[in-house]
């Protein structure tokens, strides 16, 4: 949707032998690193995971903890972020601060930038509110708000031009400036992420940036991602 991407930065190499290995030390009486030749490959250890773990809603989650990934995610609304880094549990952010970098705001009147390459407004088409009042976005009303958005970047760049601080003129701007920021999680805690912000209820912007999430997460640990999609994706279940 949109411009919004969702990149990986890093994350735990072998994440399901992670996971074993931290289940397996918590009822072997050796050390489990003496014994991680024996351990299964990484393929094997997500059938155990989710035949330990995750099946008939076992409740064990702790070793989901060890592994974690880093992602960068970018052009999003600032209530995006605002809504995901509520979630903030086993998930850690840097994001985007607003005080630090103006100059793109400027560099719309400027002629540099794209109004929409700054700021969001969701495109066109039937929306509903949390009522199920029902109601049109057009083109007409989309092109008034954009022109708003115009308006806020040259009232922006006059009081900068004044000498107002940044943090100042910011409370000129539109809610919806697009910010990005990079976010670590653990394997347990992107699924919170997911449950809560993939529902259906979930606003549209935070459910596409669960969408772009989880190709990194299937790719990453398959087979939980397997088991995750099959039994509390979109259903609205929170994780322990």
């Amino acid at each position: 949707m949109d411009r919004f991407t969702v990149a990986l930065i890093s994350q735990t190499p072998n994440p399901q032998q992670v996971i074993y290995g931290a289940m397996h030390q918590d009822y072997a009486e050796g050390f489990v690193w003496d014994e991680r030749d024996r351990w299964p490959g990484e393929e094997k250890c997500g059938d155990v995971i989710v035949k330990q773990l995750l099946q008939g809603n076992r409740g064990h989650y702790g070793p989901l903890e060890h592994p974690q990934i880093v992602l960068n995610c970018g052009w999003f609304p600032h209530s995006t972020m605002q809504q995901v880094r509520t979630h903030r549990v086993g998930v850690s952010f840097d994001v985007q601060s607003f005080r630090y970098t103006g100059q793109r705001i400027l560099d719309v009147i400027e002629g540099k930038r794209e109004l929409e390459d700054v700021f969001y407004l969701r495109p066109l088409g039937s929306y509903s509110d949390r009522q199920g009042k029902k109601y049109d976005y057009t083109e007409d009303l989309r092109q008034e708000d954009l022109d708003w958005c115009l308006q806020a970047c040259h009232r922006y760049a006059e009081r900068i031009h004044q000498g107002f601080a940044e943090e100042h003129a910011r409370g000129l701007i539109p809610f919806d400036i697009r910010q990005h920021w990079v976010m670590s999680a653990n394997v347990r805690s992107l699924m919170h992420l997911l449950d809560l912000r993939w529902k259906a209820d979930a606003q549209l912007e935070a459910q596409k940036l669960c969408e772009q999430i989880w190709p990194h997460f299937q790719a990453w640990v398959p087979a939980i991602a397997a088991w995750y999609e099959a039994n509390r994706l979109k259903k609205a279940r929170l994780s322990p």
